[in-house]
């Protein structure tokens, strides 16, 4: 079974656990967990695989779990990792939130180049699936925010690449704030540069 074109629903005991918002670009989804809350607080189920498979018709077999904390302005990527070292990555926000942008980097794709955001909060608990190719990055909107996301493989320092924040052939649309970037982002890699490697 191949990816979604049209929003799906998996039902257990009558109870919606995550849906598909939408399909921005090929392979890259936009989800979210039911939230069960009542008077104490609340619960969901942040990933279940035999639910997201089925949702989706994926196989994901995730073998890291990352989380980075960002003041408000930290821009990180466009981060990827390329060849057998090749990650698919499911992201959310725990605290605060972020302007959440995913690439597409793979080489051979109609819409190579092109790039969706949306934002990712501790209180709308949205999701992104970011698969592998898929370039990503993210600001963090308020200060203590905290990303956590998983990953399909470990990091691998010499399969990594960074593409260009700036570059103007993916041209992303940046919020107006006061930006913050690392160095190793700073000199990230053009889109051309990219597709020659």
């Amino acid at each position: 079974m191949g990816g979604p074109n049209i929003t799906r629903i998996f039902a257990d005991n009558s109870a919606k656990i995550m849906e598909i918002l939408e399909q921005p670009l090929p392979d890259l989804l936009v989800l979210k967990p039911t939230i069960f809350g009542d008077s104490r607080g609340y619960f969901f189920e942040s990933f279940n695989q035999n639910t997201f498979e089925k949702l989706t018709g994926l196989k994901p077999y995730f073998v890291q779990d990352n989380q980075s904390l960002s003041t408000k302005g930290v821009f990180r990527g466009i981060h990827m990792q390329t060849g057998t070292w090749a990650q698919d990555k499911l992201v959310r926000v725990t605290q605060g939130s972020v302007l959440d942008y995913a690439v597409d980097l793979r080489k051979n794709s109609k819409t190579f180049g092109k790039w969706y955001a949306c934002e990712l909060s501790a209180d709308n608990h949205i999701q992104m699936f970011i698969p592998k190719g898929f370039g990503h990055a993210f600001i963090a909107l308020e200060d203590n925010t905290l990303f956590q996301y998983k990953c399909t493989a470990v990091y691998n320092k010499d399969s990594e690449v960074t593409v260009a924040y700036n570059d103007t052939d993916i041209n992303l649309e940046l919020p107006e704030m006061d930006l913050q970037f690392s160095e190793k982002d700073q000199k990230g890699i053009s889109l051309e540069q990219y597709s020659k490697l």
